[in-house]
């Protein structure tokens, strides 16, 4: 399988988490990467800024009609939703929250499933919501790959368990591990 995109979901605990991950990811990284971390919608130190001090990789917050670039970290802006609209096309929505959130890992996940279908993979890290479970469901069914963070390394291990048992035959690994996966695969890409 040669991926086009990969979506990566968090909540608590998923700073520590996304930013192991981020950081360890080569500079030519050969997808694009969209990511949901929950998050408030208050104004602050942006998430963006804090994750690009440490990974080589361009970190944005992703805008509406926004184009996806190889090597490049589009983050759900706090309250908005993020899908991926067509194929090679972020959206953002104000649609209800899905499960209590706004950003919706569900959202991204299932739009980027229904688009890129099997080639796109998805990752569920840290968190305390069931958040994430569909959204993996769906990428599992249309074919795509599927990465679960090994619940017992997790800061809170909910939200991974739960997407496990929307998706067993997943691949388990912790996050260094996922991160040399992720690695591994964009250079696949590259070859």
């Amino acid at each position: 399988m040669t991926p086009e995109l990969i979506v990566i979901g968090t909540s608590l605990g998923g700073l520590n988490a996304l930013t192991a991950i981020l950081t360890a990811l080569p500079l030519s990284m050969g997808v694009p990467l969209a990511v949901v971390q929950h998050r408030g919608a208050a104004p602050g130190a942006g998430l963006a800024t804090l994750l690009a001090r440490r990974s080589a990789l361009r970190i944005v917050d992703a805008e509406d009609k926004m184009p996806l670039q190889a090597g490049t970290v589009y983050l759900a802006p706090p309250d908005y939703h993020l899908l991926v609209e067509a194929r090679g096309l972020l959206a953002l929505s104000t649609d209800p929250p899905v499960r209590s959130a706004r950003p919706s890992i569900d959202v991204l996940f299932e739009s980027a499933a229904h688009v890129y279908g099997r080639t796109v993979v998805g990752v569920v890290l840290t968190g305390a919501s069931t958040d994430g479970t569909d959204g993996l469901r769906a990428i599992r069914a249309r074919g795509g790959l599927t990465v679960v963070q090994d619940p017992a390394t997790a800061e809170c291990a909910t939200m991974p368990a739960s997407a496990l048992t929307a998706a067993p035959a997943s691949v388990v690994l912790p996050v260094p591990g996922i991160a040399a996966h992720l690695a591994a695969l964009a250079t696949e890409v590259r070859a």
